[in-house]
């Protein structure tokens, strides 16, 4: 499981070394063999468990050294064995002495020197070791806490204020070693030693086995475990993990009134009740919070926890019309803002109004829908009354149906296409269609995740969502980086999104970042681009459709890496933060039109589409449908491809080529006849009067195409 190579220090539990030993690990065994109350020195306990781990075939030394020397315990790791991996060898601090007092009786002292060993020794080994280990670019630490740290205990004030203190530590190590691939965990284990033989029986000790410890502790410092800034209590074979729980809480105070203890006593039961608890994980998330109090201390409420009649009710409510108008410099201003420069000559077609080939990148679209979310369209809803601070961009979706023009005034209709229940929070799924003189243009679904507002009983799922497709299990095939400037979500937010949490560092700060973060729709417009780019030669014609999960913020002035595999005319694609490699867009994809004289067709992304749904829905779609389609697509007069949607035989299934079976109808149209009537331009009435849409067999049949073909751009 463990390479020889790797060395580190244990000190204190002599299983450890032992299991370290074991398993080819070089180990530093540090102990200073004193009593419970930290006197007296002997190197017996060191030596003793080095020369079991060499008659064993395996690597130790021992050291003797206070842990208020750590530079020389680490030292002695170097000079022995050349480097302290602390991977997959222990970095364990088990500083084993108690001074147990009542707290009126605890003395400076009994405090004092407590506090020196385990929670000053631990910083001082610490940061001897911290960076060796990020020179390396590798280092696990386990912190050994307690549980009369976690929990307190009687006579123990001194020692629960140090093995709680540990805990703090190993948590901002986790945080601060993250990116030099250094973890840092900590344990709270209950078992029997030198410290607990004179007060433990001796069947209680046997179950209390430290071996019953050490493979925990293996395992957190294995290369293999991801896993970081977590604390678990362990003992006799069993091991939990512990997390922190918060209720939701009660705003108490109200705009221009004081505070009073009457109010904290009138709101207690709600204060202390852990229905619907929280769970924060970082102080970004117990931050947040104070977000929300701040835009709702006038009413004295929380985020609203909205029955299910008035959430439910909202679905399907159209929102006040809006209009945007614009010039070609808003559509430059957009290319900076996504990271366009002069210094590429290809994209001097989206900054300079004069080219011959002056052109709007497709992701534009989102800019005219946005205005929807934005301006307070969704909070006028009745039904959907909460704080803006709690919304979140979760997932967006665009589709364009023409290149978008260079100049103009659009009209966007927005509506509530849908809301989920996600337990913490809802999704609402915001659908936005766009207009130029009454001619569709593009059309937008925003998902938007509300904190805290979910827990009204409503559904998980809908199928009028737009869903993320995993990225194919292979390398990618095409990889281009990019740089963010530092002024990068300064000049986006000229594109009309001004939220200050993009600009403002105190306002960042308040919700949890070290500094103002990218917008998502601008990472997402940078992703675009570099597929326009890649697979479409920067030709805005080809660009159908783009869907993305946001995952992670970006920091201005970090580089940012897109992943993109093609499978036909789809090209999936992942965005990683280069210098961290955390994931910004995930599921995410852009479908392009088939290139001009390539030979392709436009449908087959369509059928494709449906392929993936059938793949989802089949059974659905079987019990309410029950038929077989077959489609004939024809191209210069002749037929280009054949298809059979079969929804009458098991779960469903699309098949391409002639269909040895029987059709219940089939239909006969033209590629671009069939594209113009998925997306809505042509009436499938008027085109089967007009004859470009011939029909075979069961005519009734075509009633239940709706099933298949509704909403295409949804799909």
């Amino acid at each position: 499981m463990f390479s020889p190579c790797l060395h580190g220090l244990l000190r204190g539990l002599r299983e450890y070394a032992l299991a370290f030993g074991e398993r080819g690990a070089s180990v530093i065994v540090n102990d200073l063999g004193g009593d419970i109350k930290g006197g007296g020195k002997s190197s017996a306990a060191a030596d003793k468990v080095v020369e079991e781990i060499k008659a064993k075939g395996g690597k130790a030394v021992a050291n003797y050294d206070s842990v208020e020397d750590g530079e020389k315990l680490i030292q002695t790791a170097l000079d022995t064995f050349g480097r302290i991996d602390v991977s997959p060898s222990s970095y364990l601090f088990l500083y084993r002495i108690l001074r147990d007092r009542s707290f009126a009786r605890t003395s400076d002292l009994d405090w004092d020197l407590i506090h020196r060993v385990h929670l000053r020794g631990s910083f001082l080994v610490t940061r001897a070791a911290w960076n060796h280990m990020k020179n390396q670019k590798f280092g696990r630490i386990i912190m050994t806490s307690s549980a009369a740290g976690i929990y307190g205990n009687f006579g123990q004030a001194n020692y629960s204020a140090a093995k709680l203190g540990l805990l703090g530590l190993a948590n901002t190590l986790a945080i601060e070693g993250k990116k030099y691939n250094i973890h840092c965990n900590t344990i709270a284990p209950t078992a029997g030693s030198r410290l607990t033989q004179t007060v433990m029986p001796p069947d209680l000790l046997d179950s209390l086995k430290a071996e019953y410890v050490a493979p925990l502790v293996l395992w957190l410092c294995h290369e293999e475990c991801k896993e970081n800034g977590s604390l678990f209590e362990v003992g006799a074979g069993w091991i939990g993990k512990l997390r922190w729980e918060r209720t939701l809480g009660k705003i108490v105070r109200h705009k221009n009134q004081n505070m009073s203890p009457e109010d904290v006593r009138d709101k207690w039961d709600q204060i202390c009740d852990f229905t619907d608890a929280t769970k924060p994980a970082n102080i970004q998330e117990s931050l947040q919070s104070l977000v929300e109090v701040l835009s709702k201390v006038d009413d004295g409420e929380g985020i609203l926890a909205n029955p299910t009649s008035a959430m439910t009710e909202a679905v399907g409510k159209v929102l006040p019309q809006m209009t945007f108008t614009y010039t070609h410099m808003h559509c430059i201003l957009y290319a900076l803002g996504v990271g366009m420069s002069t210094k590429d000559p290809d994209q001097l077609k989206f900054l300079y109004e004069g080219h011959d080939d002056f052109s709007c990148l497709p992701t534009f679209g989102v800019i005219p829908a946005q205005s929807s979310m934005l301006e307070g369209g969704l909070s006028s809803v009745p039904g959907l009354s909460f704080d803006p601070t709690r919304l979140l961009h979760g997932e967006q979706y665009l589709e364009l149906y023409k290149p978008l023009p260079t100049s103009g005034t659009l009209t966007s209709k927005a509506s509530i296409a849908d809301i989920l229940d996600k337990g913490s929070g809802a999704v609402i799924l915001l659908d936005v269609h766009t207009y130029s003189n009454q001619e569709l243009v593009c059309y937008n679904q925003f998902s938007v995740f509300i904190v805290g507002a979910g827990g009204f009983g409503g559904k998980r799922s809908s199928d009028k969502a737009v869903s993320t497709v995993p990225a194919p299990n292979r390398a990618p095939d095409a990889v281009v980086e990019d740089e963010t400037s530092r002024d990068q979500a300064a000049l986006y937010r000229l594109s009309g999104d001004w939220n200050p949490l993009h600009i403002n560092p105190s306002f960042a700060a308040m919700g949890g970042f070290k500094a103002p973060i990218l917008h998502g729709l601008c990472s997402f417009g940078f992703a675009a681009r570099h597929v326009l780019k890649q697979y479409a030669g920067n030709d805005v014609s080809r660009f159908k459709s783009i869907k993305v999960r946001f995952v992670k913020p970006v920091l201005p002035g970090q580089r940012l890496q897109t992943e993109m595999w093609k499978e036909g005319n789809r090209i999936h694609l992942l965005c990683k933060v280069k210098e961290t490699g955390a994931v910004v867009l995930s599921g995410a994809y852009i479908d392009l039109h088939a290139a001009p004289g390539a030979g392709g067709l436009q449908s087959d992304l369509v059928f494709a589409e449906i392929g993936r749904r059938i793949k989802d829905l089949g059974a659905e779609l079987v019990k309410k449908v029950n038929g077989i389609f077959g489609w004939e697509i024809t191209k210069g007069g002749k037929i280009a491809a054949q298809w059979t949607i079969d929804l009458k035989t098991g779960n469903g299934a699309l098949h391409k080529g002639p269909y040895t079976g029987k059709a219940d109808v089939t239909f006969i149209v033209a590629d671009e006849d069939f594209m113009e009537v998925v997306m809505g331009k042509l009436n499938p009435q008027k085109a089967f009067f007009a004859g470009k849409l011939k029909v075979r067999g069961n005519i009734m049949m075509s009633q239940k195409l709706e099933m298949i073909l509704k909403d295409y751009a949804k799909l």
